[in-house]
């Protein structure tokens, strides 16, 4: 007997043979109905494996997942955190007033380095990438001319 035995109710067996008949659904929640079915089946996770081409690693958490929070749960991906912006609005602006700014002595114009090191070195930020400043000046519609 596995560790994580799935135990489908007759209704939760014909939401998980809608999902997988209609299609209507992501490929990741049509894949996770198969192999609920599939162990409910009684299918070992080398033949759910083998039959939908996933790994046997996904097989056991899918398991796991519809153990301990449900159907639902186990269906649906887990919410991601959105990441904290690394500007706040008033710390934006000060970077597109700096753009518009004369650039330093010997400099034609302003750079995405340059820029990066004016706001470390104006306190704004401990320390941003380039590449931030960039998709930063992006998001405003600013350029550096």
């Amino acid at each position: 007997m596995r560790k994580h035995e799935v135990v489908l109710s007759s209704k939760e067996k014909k939401k998980l043979k809608a999902i997988v008949s209609t299609g209507q659904n992501k490929a990741a929640v049509i894949r996770r109905a198969h192999i609920l079915l599939k162990s409910f089946e009684g299918k070992t996770d080398a033949e759910i494996s083998a039959l939908l081409y996933v790994s046997e690693q996904t097989i056991r958490r899918t398991r796991l997942r519809y153990v301990r929070e449900g159907l639902q749960a186990a269906l649906e991906d887990k919410p991601h955190p959105k990441p904290t912006p690394k500007l706040d609005e008033q710390q934006e602006a000060h970077l597109v007033a700096i753009t518009c700014s004369t650039p330093p002595a010997g400099h034609a114009r302003w750079t995405l380095e340059l820029l990066q090191k004016r706001l470390v070195e104006d306190g704004i930020v401990d320390s941003i990438a380039p590449d931030t400043v960039r998709l930063l000046l992006k998001k405003t519609n600013s350029s550096l001319g």
